[in-house]
């Protein structure tokens, strides 16, 4: 699975730094082309010689070669890569990567790169434990790098518990399977929706809520990831996607995202609700602004609302044998009740369920907790994880679901 595949190792000053000896002999192994980059404190604990002798490519270290005052072209090295994987990833490199600081070979070329970036942190147990670490490998989630998790065991303090690099053979299996997910989806097509509506009662008020679109973008993220052609209707969100290859449409009202969701409804395989739709629209919208004074004799503004086309329900009445159909719930109250109904109601084949009630999760946040309510009383609780993570899960789901429409 990795033959042809051209993998780019990123080595920082970590005692760990020993364990990528045997990554690189395991990838090479595997017919893997690969190409090191290391910090200059690296060289602290690994040698170059060994490195270049195992991967049958220099290793670069400063941006000019000082043998050969050859420059080392960042930009290249990112667009040379089908994957980035820094590894250990020291806590101090792990704060240059968020904040984008660029003082060294390594780190311009993670700014540069335009493939996946995975990053494996390697550092002692207090360390890793800190709010800044964690809020570090926050942020690169947020972007869009994949974490390796360090592994628990005896540190080089003599501490004991997190912070120790992933195994190698752990590492190149995790690479393995990324690979393999790639065309999970070639030749499906997929509709995501994702963001609020913004339903105007005058050209400068509108009814909506706080959906920032980060779930529902992701998940396009992640279809578009496992080789699926991915169209997004989203409506106001500051999110950009990271895939490029997502197709997307933005809009403002529900009536906007739904003639834009069933314009072509037969044509996807796959289709993920994840807006936060208005459930209301104004039934009269005024050309000017509403001033305070003047709306009638006791200032008061009555404002009648109508209700908004069902994008989800539309979908499921007129849903195929092939389609999977995934919908989303945030509920405060019943929770797992209501989702059950909605998943019947509307002809789902899962219901994501969001609890506002659980810290971390819901409108906003980078983080979010979900129930995946199914059919046949099917119900798995997902841990609190970064968005980016849960999209995974969530596409993992629906390519289960797919397989068993196709059995």
């Amino acid at each position: 699975m990795l033959q042809g595949k051209k993998i780019l190792l990123g080595i920082t000053g970590s005692i760990s730094a020993y364990k990528i000896n045997y990554l690189v002999r395991h990838l090479v192994k595997a017919k893997a082309e690969v190409k090191v980059i290391a910090t200059p404190a690296a060289l602290d604990f690994i040698s170059p010689l060994t490195l270049s002798t195992l991967s049958k490519n220099p290793v670069a270290v400063e941006f000019t070669n000082s043998e050969s005052g050859i420059w080392n072209n960042h930009v290249e090295l990112g667009e040379w890569a089908d994957v980035f994987v820094v590894a250990p990833a020291s806590a101090n490199t792990l704060a240059k990567m968020a904040a984008g600081i660029c003082d060294n070979l390594l780190l311009a070329v993670y700014l540069s790169a335009k493939c996946p970036v995975w990053f494996a942190p390697a550092m002692d147990l207090d360390m890793y434990q800190h709010p800044s670490t964690k809020n570090n490998i926050a942020t690169l989630l947020s972007y869009g790098n994949r974490l390796i998790p360090p592994g628990s065991g005896e540190l080089a303090s003599g501490l004991v518990g997190e912070g120790r690099l992933e195994e190698p053979e752990e590492i190149a299996n995790q690479l393995i399977d990324f690979f393999k997910k790639k065309n999970d989806l070639a030749g499906y097509k997929a509709l995501v929706t994702a963001g609020p509506t913004y339903e105007y009662i005058d050209p400068v008020r509108f009814i909506g809520n706080p959906s920032s679109g980060k779930m529902g973008i992701a998940v396009a993220d992640e279809l578009a990831n496992r080789g699926a052609e991915v169209h997004l209707i989203c409506g106001p969100s500051a999110v950009k996607n990271k895939n490029l290859k997502v197709a997307r449409i933005n809009v403002k009202s529900a009536q906007e995202m739904f003639e834009a969701a069933v314009a072509d409804a037969d044509a996807y395989d796959i289709a993920v609700m994840a807006a936060a739709v208005s459930d209301f629209t104004p039934q009269k919208t005024f050309t000017h602004k509403v001033k305070k004074q003047g709306v009638n004799n006791d200032d008061q503004l009555n404002i009648e609302l109508k209700r908004t086309q069902d994008i989800l329900k539309c979908f499921g009445d007129q849903k195929q044998s092939h389609q999977v159909l995934i919908g989303f719930a945030m509920e405060t109250d019943q929770e797992l009740e209501n989702a059950q109904q909605k998943l019947s109601n509307k002809n789902a084949d899962l219901i994501v369920l969001n609890s506002l009630n659980e810290a971390g999760a819901g409108f906003q946040h980078n983080t979010n907790k979900v129930t995946f309510v199914g059919k046949n009383k099917e119900v798995v609780n997902v841990s609190l994880k970064d968005k980016t993570e849960l999209a995974v899960d969530l596409v993992d789901k629906i390519i289960e679901l797919q397989g068993q429409k196709n059995q």
